[in-house]
């Protein structure tokens, strides 16, 4: 866990310093910054992650690159849905909501076509990999 937090801290400095994007493994890729609250500790936390423009937001995907949990990100979002995020150079008050039915397909699908890494984490684990939509408000 350790290498991730060093990881994440890397890409959120880059992030904030090239005006929202980021280097190596995600360069290129649409990147927003999610600031969420610990569901039991309520430590404030930010956590960069790849995201889908939909309409009125953003898509977010709970994959944690194929491993068999949910990202503790998605778990505080589920105790605390009403936060921001950091998008280019941008902070988005926003409310999160997890997808369903078609409209967790259409999103999910349009992201693996897009990304093929998003497939390989779907094939590596047996959970469904929650789709979340961060609402504008």
């Amino acid at each position: 866990m350790h290498h991730w937090n060093e990881w994440n801290q890397q890409v959120i400095k880059e992030f904030r310093t090239k005006g929202g994007r980021a280097e190596g493994m995600l360069k290129g890729m649409p990147l927003l910054l999610l600031h969420h609250i610990g569901a039991k500790t309520q430590t404030r936390r930010i956590s960069p992650l790849v995201y889908l423009a939909v309409a009125g937001g953003y898509a977010i995907f709970a994959s944690k690159g194929g491993h068999p949990t949910n990202p503790d990100w998605y778990h505080n979002l589920l105790s605390n849905p009403e936060t921001e995020v950091e998008v280019g150079e941008e902070a988005v008050p926003v409310r999160a909501r997890i997808t369903e039915g078609a409209e967790r397909e259409r999103i999910w699908t349009r992201q693996k076509e897009l990304y093929t890494n998003f497939a390989d984490y779907e094939a590596k684990t047996s959970r469904q990999i929650p789709v979340i939509v961060l609402d504008r408000i």
